[in-house]
């Protein structure tokens, strides 16, 4: 890199520097504010609270980087254009290209570290922060509940289409993984009950992939007329070809935005070959975190053009530009995931909409660049 390169880079990595640490640290006092009491409340010691917030603090990472990436580079390209550093840098022959051409590679860089971010640190960060939070309350409720009383779900429904059984559960247990007052019905391709099976207690074995049941009837069922054939008791009896994980069953209830990246590619592959309407707002998110590894180009696409025309005014113009862009941003991507999660776009086009609004964006401005 010559001078030029390295003095932009210089200028704009220290603001980056600054804004990822001030953005940081508001959303840790966010963080703090919503479940520090509750934490205080069920008995979490100060090293524990120290671990969780160490653990939950890189998945905010996502989020805050093309955010202070934005702020940072009209903030410094907006001082840079104000002091006519740019117009004696074209004096000079260079075009804006290749006076930039240090932002363009340290946003396909970042494009890069925006990809790991979503496929392993923010990943592990949800995952690991909610363990933690979970592990934390089933301890503070071990002291004063039995076992089966901790961590429990309620109502937990699945339709496994793929082998055509249906499972109703009427409560879970996160901490012991024992599901009290289980039915699980078989049907045949026209999807009417062949067999079912109701059990006072039902568990998983994750190694051998099979459920054992436990004080339960099982029934046999004519299909076509839907009348009790026959009916047999058990004390206890292990189904070796029921491979339903119950982590899968809890996850297809959650909020697509409460989950990693991981867990969003679990479920649209397992539901991908199903015409289940609750996997189109799973698949919208996790095609919205694919594309958002692109987003680091498209802000320096942005960037570049919008803070260098028009006036040379205060660089602190270019926070109230960012954030203008930003809640336009937020519109899109608000529209675009209703959309798709109403079936009226495609998840790939509804996650790429809003992606692709931006790069037009910068298209326009870059276009009125003399």
């Amino acid at each position: 890199m010559n001078i030029l390169d390295r003095y932009i880079l210089r200028e704009w990595l220290y603001m980056l520097g600054l804004l990822l640490a001030a953005t940081m640290g508001l959303l840790l006092m966010t963080a703090l504010y919503d479940n520090l009491r509750d934490l205080i409340q069920i008995g979490v010691g100060f090293g524990d609270v120290l671990l969780y917030y160490a653990t939950l603090m890189p998945s905010y990472l996502s989020i805050v980087l093309p955010l202070s990436m934005l702020l940072s580079l009209l903030f410094v390209l907006s001082k840079l254009h104000r002091n006519n550093e740019f117009t004696a840098v074209r004096g000079a022959g260079l075009n804006i290209f290749a006076a930039t051409r240090a932002l363009w590679l340290a946003g396909v860089v970042l494009c890069g570290v925006s990809l790991l971010l979503s496929a392993r640190v923010v990943p592990w960060s949800v995952e690991a922060s909610r363990s933690l939070l979970e592990s934390f309350e089933f301890r503070s409720e071990s002291q004063s509940a039995p076992d089966g009383s901790i961590g429990l779900v309620s109502a937990v429904a699945f339709d496994n289409q793929r082998q055509n059984r249906m499972w109703f559960i009427n409560r879970y247990s996160r901490f012991s993984g024992t599901a009290y007052g289980v039915t699980v019905s078989e049907l045949d391709r026209a999807r009417r009950e062949k067999t079912r099976i109701m059990a006072r207690e039902g568990s998983y074995d994750a190694i051998q992939r099979a459920w054992t049941f436990r004080d339960g009837r099982e029934m046999w069922f004519d299909p076509e007329r839907g009348e009790l054939q026959r009916t047999v008791t058990f004390k206890e009896k292990i189904v070796p070809y029921f491979s339903e994980d119950p982590t899968l069953m809890l996850l297809i209830d959650r909020k697509p935005g409460t989950l990693s990246f991981n867990e969003l590619r679990r479920i649209t592959d397992y539901f991908s070959i199903e015409d289940n309407p609750k996997l189109v707002r799973y698949q919208v998110r996790y095609y919205s975190l694919l594309f958002d590894a692109i987003g680091p180009l498209i802000i320096v696409a942005i960037a570049i053009p919008f803070a260098m025309s028009g006036a040379r005014v205060s660089p602190a113009v270019g926070v109230s530009k960012s954030i203008g862009l930003f809640f336009i941003y937020y519109i899109l991507t608000n529209l675009a995931t209703l959309l798709g999660g109403k079936g009226l776009l495609d998840p790939v086009w509804a996650a790429l909409m809003p992606n692709l609004a931006m790069v037009g964006l910068a298209a326009y401005f870059f276009g009125r660049m003399r």
